[in-house]
């Protein structure tokens, strides 16, 4: 399995501390898929890394051959990934703005018939778990539905450092096992929708809209 785990934060300033503590948590889940699931292929993908420029215009909207070589490249790379890890701090009860900012380049033929997971974490209690549920709906709509074990962290500068490793004071095997719910799952649908798309193409099956959002419409 190809998987690619998006990073949903830019921040590098403070309040809260530490800086980025995204990283750990998206260090954390490589660590863990590197350690169980070794024989899958993981990319991380931070949203640092791309100039996105203003104003807005998405990799689709680019005639053929004149999008940006780091938006081509990520829309390849979206597109041969069999399955997303989707990290995200929570923002207002939502998730990352930079996040949906940087999904909302591509479109869902990218991501459509593969499974996604939604990891989040926060600096307090709830662990992004509000972010979670309003990520539900974006990645169902780009066509990656998430599976339904979500992995939620509280205070998560307190249980990571920062190379993604546990701290000395956390339950180790009860981490493992909660990581592991919702990354088993991510392993099982990807292997059942890259073999059924193997045997049977969706695009042909299934008519998507491809010039007009109005193609939606009811009669």
């Amino acid at each position: 399995m190809k998987y690619l785990l998006f990073l949903g934060t830019v921040r590098d300033s403070t309040p809260p501390k530490p800086a980025r503590l995204g990283l750990r948590v998206a260090r954390a889940c490589l660590n863990h898929l590197k350690q169980f699931q070794s024989e899958h292929n993981v990319e991380l993908v931070d949203p640092m890394d791309y100039d996105l420029g203003a104003p807005f215009k998405p990799h689709f909207a680019y005639a053929k051959g004149q999008a940006p070589k780091s938006l081509d490249e990520l829309a390849e790379k979206i597109k041969q990934a069999d399955g997303y890890v989707m990290v995200s701090p929570e923002y207002n009860h939502t998730m990352s703005p930079a996040l949906s900012h940087l999904l909302n380049h591509f479109g869902s033929s990218l991501f459509s018939y593969k499974p996604s997971v939604i990891v989040t974490y926060s600096a307090g209690q709830w662990g992004g778990v509000r972010a979670a549920m309003s990520m539900r709906g974006i990645l169902s709509e780009l066509g990656c539905l998430p599976v339904s074990a979500m992995t939620n962290i509280p205070k998560a500068q307190e249980v990571f450092n920062e190379d993604g490793n546990f701290q000395e004071d956390q339950n180790v095997e009860r981490w493992n096992n909660y990581f592991a719910r919702g990354f088993l799952q991510l392993e099982w649908w990807a292997q059942a929708t890259k073999q059924h798309r193997a045997e049977i193409d969706p695009d042909e099956v299934i008519q998507a809209f491809k010039k007009d959002p109005s193609q939606r419409n009811a009669p």
